[in-house]
């Protein structure tokens, strides 16, 4: 039985891929920020804030202890600080980095000796943090600097990670969910989390060329 971490599965995306992996038969380490998933023989769950250093500790000393190698890592958890904001307000940019980029770094290189050889990493980004294609319409230019901002960078940690482990055998990609019916995503959004889940399923299953930026199994621009 092959392993997944997954992080952020008390809702949305996370909560549907924690479904999509234990249908799929995976043993499923999911983290949570408040509420617990409901419990399930193939699911151990572990707290989880990416805002706060000794929490990731503590998650990655609770995960260690599962003594399980990870063969797919999806980093999903994130935060969107700054929705209605035009200009960057530091204070929610710092709060963005914290989590987005700076905690979930942090995490993923802690968790890097549990790996398994020819493993998956894959971070969930957003075409938000598409250098060329921001600013276009569809896109709402100038709205979620700080979001932006920490997709763009975490696209980069993709590639830079994806450069320290080629000698490993493992891959890193970027995926863009979609627009996903969420907290984040809104009502009005295209695709639900099931669906937005399969679309990452079938990505992390997947034998790719390391260090590329995905959707609907198509290569996007950074």
């Amino acid at each position: 039985m092959k392993t997944v971490l997954i992080t952020g599965v008390h809702k949305g995306i996370g909560h549907a891929l924690m479904e999509t992996f234990l249908t799929k038969g995976f043993f499923v380490i999911g983290t949570f920020l408040r509420d617990r998933p409901e419990p399930h023989e193939y699911l151990k769950d572990v707290a989880l804030d990416l805002g706060k250093p000794e929490s990731i500790a503590s998650c990655v000393s609770a995960i260690t202890n599962v003594g399980k190698s990870i063969d797919i890592l999806i980093n999903n958890a994130g935060i969107l600080a700054d929705e209605k904001e035009t200009q960057v307000i530091i204070d929610k940019l710092r709060k963005t980095l914290e989590v987005n980029l700076i905690g979930t770094i942090d995490f993923t290189q802690q968790l890097l000796p549990l790996m398994s050889e020819g493993s998956h990493i894959v971070n969930v980004s957003s075409t938000a943090g598409s250098l060329e294609l921001v600013g276009k319409a569809s896109h709402f230019p100038g709205h979620y600097p700080a979001y932006k901002i920490s997709k763009a960078a975490l696209n980069m940690y993709t590639r830079t990670l994806a450069l320290e482990l080629e000698d490993r055998g493992i891959t890193v990609s970027s995926i863009h969910p979609g627009w996903t019916k969420t907290d984040m995503g809104g009502k009005e959004a295209e695709f639900t989390p099931e669906q937005a889940a399969e679309g990452i399923y079938r990505l992390a299953v997947s034998k790719l060329e390391s260090g590329g930026f995905w959707f609907a199994g198509e290569r996007l621009p950074w």
